[in-house]
């Protein structure tokens, strides 16, 4: 026992704490934000109890575990066992085309799992993002120099198009730009030539109107026509979120009406995808800016230790799990705010959801071992 809190004192001694506190900061705010939806009119409505907050402290805590278990193993040893997470994530996602379960009142977004025994859901998804950051990095970290051959920039561009081709099969358009956004970061911090950006740049344009044809859904081509051409939103129909939101926000005004207030706006999925509405409808623009710029420092404390880092293996992970959270948190607010299409992304570590909620502390712990094994090993020489 004493050995045990000799070892705890020692890792916390050598943890980087300002990569936790953000992160615990922004899950305390999760918990109140959802004891305040649940205290709301609109629980019924969202199918929300007293599980889901228990569900929800319930990820943190094995977020948490997580982490800290992947902060102590050398990020280089992690990255070296893709054969071993490669095949157990690519598995459970290739499951939701045969036995996976939609989202109420989406049945047909098949993007879940159901863990026997727990009455609990997974998306495999989410989870594939901490295993794609890890793989990837190793693949940019094994060619060096040569990302720039074509042949070797066609296979970086060929491993990311299985998991934006697969998620994409299922409708889930927010977690293939997660993935590409993710990727693109990579490269471009790895030293990708500044041509290939530049036609990147072209090329993307150029497959808009394919895109839009033959890539996107009715629905998708719908949200995103309704968030820039404000004349043909349909407040009753796919923009009824959007709008509602935008009006649970400006009620907030600066200081909110309180978590705990009566006469909150509802929201669909505001414990989810919508839960920045009700941020800003019970603490205001005040909550707001301070959560934003909780996450700043997070942020800022990822790019700080990839700056830092011993390789590139190191910085190229750090580079993907802030693409990754920026982007989330981005995609997240515009929504909310209505200058983006919906796109079914979370807040980081503040939406509602067990496989946001353990991928977010993964990716976290995969950061810490980069800054914890960036100057010396934590129990020994380095390695």
């Amino acid at each position: 026992m004493k050995k045990i809190f000799s070892y705890a004192g020692l890792y916390l001694r050598r943890t980087d704490y300002m990569l936790w506190v953000p992160c615990i900061i922004l899950s305390a705010l999760s918990i109140l934000l959802l004891m305040g939806i649940l205290d709301t009119d609109h629980s019924d409505i969202l199918r929300m109890s007293n599980r889901n907050i228990f569900v929800q402290a319930l990820s943190v805590f094995l977020g948490v575990c997580g982490a800290i278990v992947l902060s102590l193993l050398d990020y280089k040893d992690l990255a070296k066992l893709w054969k071993v997470y490669a095949p157990l994530s690519y598995g459970l996602l290739l499951l939701t085309f045969f036995i996976g379960v939609g989202a109420p009142g989406r049945p047909d977004a098949r993007r879940w799992l159901v863990m026997p025994f727990a009455g609990v859901t997974i998306q495999p998804a989410e989870l594939l993002r901490v295993a794609f950051i890890l793989m990837f990095a190793y693949h940019i970290y094994k060619l060096g120099e040569r990302i720039n051959h074509p042949l070797h920039l066609a296979g970086l561009l060929a491993h990311l198009a299985v998991p934006v081709v697969l998620v994409q099969i299922q409708g889930d358009s927010g977690s293939a730009l997660i993935f590409a956004v993710m990727a693109m970061c990579m490269l471009f911090g790895a030293g990708l030539s500044w041509k290939y950006i530049a036609g990147a740049l072209v090329g993307a344009g150029v497959s808009l109107p394919i895109i839009w044809n033959f890539v996107l859904n009715p629905w998708q081509k719908q949200r995103i026509m309704e968030v820039f051409y404000a004349a043909d939103r349909d407040i009753e129909g796919f923009f009824f979120q959007q709008h509602w939101a935008i009006t649970s926000l400006a009620v907030g005004g600066a200081e909110g009406s309180g978590l705990f207030a009566d006469g909150h706006i509802y929201v669909p999925e505001m414990h989810n995808d919508f839960i920045f509405s009700f941020l800003g409808a019970s603490l205001g623009f005040v909550g707001v800016i301070l959560t934003i710029a909780v996450m700043s420092v997070l942020w800022f404390k990822i790019l700080r230790v990839a700056a830092r880092a011993n390789d590139m293996l190191g910085y190229t992970i750090c580079m993907g799990v802030f693409a990754m959270m920026a982007f989330q948190s981005f995609a997240n607010i515009g929504m909310n705010i209505g200058v983006l299409p919906v796109i079914g992304n979370t807040l980081p570590f503040v939406s509602y959801g067990g496989s946001s909620v353990l991928t977010s502390y993964l990716c976290i712990g995969i950061v810490l071992s980069v800054s914890m094994h960036s100057a010396k090993t934590m129990f020994g020489s380095q390695g």
